[in-house]
C-alpha cells in the first residue's frame, strides 16, 4: 500500500512537471519588458515574410503539375479547398498572435495552453520541419540555377551538381549549400536588412505573378476549361486520376503550398506593434497568396490544355507554347528570386523557435544570446545554416521532401485545439483578434489536418517517431531539469 501510494505521488509529481505551463497573463505582461530583439518590423514587412513563405513552388510548379495529373482545370477548386483548410488554421494563428505576441509561434502558444512537454514536442518537431523545408527549397533552387547556367553554356563539374540527377559522381550540391549559407548570413545581420531584401524579392515574385495573370488573360481559350472536372480514369497501374477524387487528391498535395504564414509569427518580438500587426499580417499574407493561386490556376489551364502541363516549369512552358518567350524567361528568373524568400521565411522561423526553446531552458542557454551588435540570434542561425547546407548538399530532393509535412500539420492541430481550450478556460481574456465561429473553424482545421496526416507515406511517420523519441531523450536528460519554470524563473 505504501509503495503504491509513493508510486502514485511520484507519477503525479512527474505529470505536474510535464504539464506545467506559462500563464497567458504573465506572457502578455512580459511582452513590453523583453529586450532580446530590436523591434523593427512593420505590417508590410511581416506580410512579405508570410507571402514569401507561401508563394513558391505552388505557383511555379504545383498548379500545372496537379492540373495534368489529378484535377484538370479544377485545380483552381483544389487550391480553394486547400485554402479553406489553411484559412481555418490561419484564423487560429491570428488569435494567438494577437493574444501572445512572443517569439516561438506554435511552441509558445502550446506552452501557454497545453503545458511544457506538449509544447517542447511541437517546438522540437517544427525545428526539424522548418530546417528540412529550407533544404528542400535550396535543392529546388539549385535545379533552376543549374538549368539557367546550362542554357548560357555554363556547366558545373559533375561532382558539384549534387544528388539532383541520377548519374554517378554527383557528390555535393554546391549551389544548394551556398544559398542556405547565404540566407543564414543575411539573417545574422540586422533583421531589418534581411527583411528589406526579402520584401524586395517578394515584390519581384508578386510582379511576375501579376504579369502571368495580366498577359495570360488575353490568351485564354475557354474551351481548355471544358470539361472543368475531367472524367475519372484509372490507369494500367490501378491508380485513379481526375473526377472529384482527383480534385481532392490535388488539394492534399497543394495544401503544402498554402502554409508559410506561421513563419511570420515567430518574429513577434521583432514586430513594432505585434498585437495589432501580427494578426493582420497572417490574414493578409494568406489572402493575397490565395487570390494569386486561384488566378494563376485559371489562367494557366486557360492558355494551355491541362494535359500539356506535366513539366518541371509548367508556367514558363505554357507561355513558350504561345510564342511569348520573354514572358517565359521573366517567369523563370522570378522563380529563382522568389524561392529565396521561401528560404528566408523558414530559416527565420527555425532560428526563432530554437532561440525560444533555449531561452526557456529546454535547450542550452548558450543559444539564447543575441548578437551584441546586430541583435539577432546568431548562434542557432549559424548551426542551422551549416546543418541545412549539408542536407541540401548531400541528399536528393525526393528523400528530403518526404519528411517536411508532418510537423506543420501537427502544429495546426495544436493551435486549433488550443484556441478552443483557452476560450473555455479564460473567455474574458482581451483578444485583439478573435477567431470567428469557434468551435466550428478550429474543428475544420483539425479535421483537414488529420485527413492530410493520414495521407502521408509510412517513411514520414517512421522518421517522425525517431525524431520525437530523440526529443523525449533530450527533454528528460536536459530540459526537464533546466526549465526556467522548474527554477521559478
Amino acid at each position: 500500500m505504501i509503495a503504491a501510494s509513493l508510486s502514485g505521488i511520484f507519477a503525479m509529481s512527474v505529470a505536474s512537471k510535464l504539464l506545467r505551463h506559462k500563464s497567458v497573463e504573465q506572457l502578455q505582461a512580459d511582452v513590453g519588458k523583453r529586450g532580446d530583439f530590436r523591434r523593427v518590423l512593420g505590417l508590410w514587412q511581416l506580410t512579405a515574410i508570410g507571402i514569401g513563405g507561401i508563394i513558391g513552388v505552388g505557383v511555379f510548379v504545383l498548379a500545372g503539375q496537379q492540373a495534368a495529373l489529378n484535377a484538370g482545370p479544377a485545380v483552381a477548386l483544389s487550391f480553394l479547398i486547400a485554402g479553406i483548410a489553411s484559412a481555418a488554421a490561419a484564423l487560429c494563428y491570428a488569435e494567438f498572435a494577437g493574444l501572445i505576441p512572443v517569439t516561438g509561434s506554435a511552441y509558445t502558444y502550446g506552452y501557454a495552453v497545453l503545458g511544457e512537454l506538449p509544447a517542447w514536442l511541437i517546438g522540437w518537431d517544427l525545428l526539424l520541419e522548418y530546417a528540412l523545408i529550407v533544404a528542400v527549397v535550396a535543392i529546388g533552387w539549385s535545379g533552376y540555377v543549374q538549368s539557367a547556367l546550362s542554357s548560357i553554356g555554363v556547366d558545373l563539374p559533375v561532382w558539384a551538381k549534387g544528388a539532383i540527377g541520377t548519374g554517378e559522381g554527383h557528390v555535393f550540391n554546391v549551389i544548394a549549400a551556398l544559398v542556405t549559407l547565404g540566407v543564414s548570413a543575411l539573417l545574422i545581420f540586422r533583421t531589418e536588412w534581411g527583411a528589406r531584401f526579402n520584401t524586395l524579392v517578394v515584390a519581384i515574385k508578386v510582379a511576375a505573378v501579376i504579369l502571368v495573370i495580366g498577359i495570360g488573360a488575353f490568351y485564354v481559350n475557354p474551351s481548355n476549361w471544358v470539361p472543368f472536372i475531367p472524367e475519372r480514369v484509372v490507369g494500367a497501374d490501378g491508380v485513379g486520376h481526375f473526377g472529384f477524387q482527383g480534385v481532392a487528391s490535388a488539394a492534399a498535395v497543394v495544401f503544402f503550398a498554402v502554409f508559410g504564414y506561421d513563419t511570420l509569427t515567430t518574429a513577434a518580438e521583432e514586430s513594432k506593434n505585434p498585437q495589432r500587426d501580427l494578426p493582420r499580417a497572417v490574414l493578409l499574407s494568406l489572402g493575397i497568396s490565395m487570390a494569386m493561386y486561384l488566378a494563376v490556376s485559371l489562367i494557366l489551364t486557360g492558355i494551355a490544355h491541362y494535359s500539356t502541363l506535366k513539366t518541371d516549369a509548367p508556367v514558363a512552358d505554357a507561355f513558350k507554347g504561345l510564342g511569348l518567350h520573354w514572358v517565359a524567361l521573366t517567369v523563370s528568373v522570378s522563380a529563382v528570386f522568389g524561392l529565396i524568400s521561401v528560404l528566408f521565411a523558414f530559416m527565420l522561423g527555425a532560428t526563432r523557435i530554437w532561440f525560444a526553446l533555449a531561452r526557456d531552458g529546454l535547450l542550452p542557454g548558450w543559444f539564447a544570446k543575441v548578437h551584441p551588435r546586430y541583435g539577432t540570434p546568431h548562434r542557432p542561425t549559424i548551426v542551422l545554416g551549416v546543418f541545412t547546407s549539408l542536407v541540401a548538399g548531400l541528399l536528393p530532393i525526393e528523400e528530403v521532401a518526404k519528411l517536411v509535412n508532418i510537423g506543420v500539420l501537427s502544429a495546426f492541430i495544436v493551435i486549433c485545439s488550443s484556441v478552443m481550450l483557452l476560450r473555455k478556460r479564460k473567455p474574458d481574456l482581451h483578444r485583439s483578434f478573435r477567431t470567428p465561429l469557434v468551435p466550428l473553424i478550429p474543428l475544420v482545421g483539425i479535421g483537414f489536418s488529420i485527413w492530410l496526416l493520414a495521407e502521408l507515406p509510412l517513411i514520414t511517420w517512421k522518421v517522425f517517431l525517431i525524431w520525437v523519441s530523440l526529443g523525449l531523450v533530450v527533454y528528460f536528460a536536459y530540459g526537464i531539469r533546466h526549465s526556467k519554470l522548474e527554477k521559478g524563473a
